[in-house]
C-alpha cells in the first residue's frame, strides 16, 4: 500500500521543514544536518510511495498539498504565524482536492 510510506514522506518532510526553520532562526549545525537527513529519508519514502503505486502525479499532488496545510498549521501554533481568510479557504480547497483523489485512488 502506498498510503503509507507517502504518509512517512510527509512526516519527515515536516520534521525536516522544522529543523530548517529552527536552523534559519536560531544555527547549530546539528539543526542544519538534521533537516538534510530529514529531507532524504523523506525522498526514500517517496521511492517507496512510487513503487507501492502512488502515481507521480496523485502522489506529488497529495504530498504537496498536505505538506503545504500542515506546515501553515504548524507555523500558526509553533511560530504564532497569522493566516488571512484567503488563505484558510486554499487549504480548504486543497482538503477538498485531495479527498477528491483519495476517492478517486479508492
Amino acid at each position: 500500500m502506498w498510503l503509507i510510506p507517502l504518509s512517512l514522506l510527509i512526516v519527515f518532510e515536516l520534521i525536516a521543514d522544522i529543523l530548517s526553520k529552527e536552523w534559519a532562526l536560531h544555527g547549530l549545525a546539528v539543526r542544519f544536518i538534521g533537516a538534510i537527513l530529514g529531507y532524504v529519508i523523506a525522498n526514500v519514502f517517496w521511492l517507496f510511495a512510487l513503487k507501492g503505486g502512488a502515481g507521480l502525479g496523485r502522489g506529488a499532488m497529495i504530498f504537496s498539498v498536505a505538506s503545504a496545510v500542515i506546515a501553515v498549521i504548524l507555523g500558526v501554533f509553533l511560530y504564532k504565524k497569522k493566516v488571512s481568510g484567503t488563505e484558510i479557504a486554499g487549504m480548504a480547497l486543497g482538503i477538498i482536492a485531495i479527498t477528491l483523489i483519495l476517492w478517486k485512488a479508492n
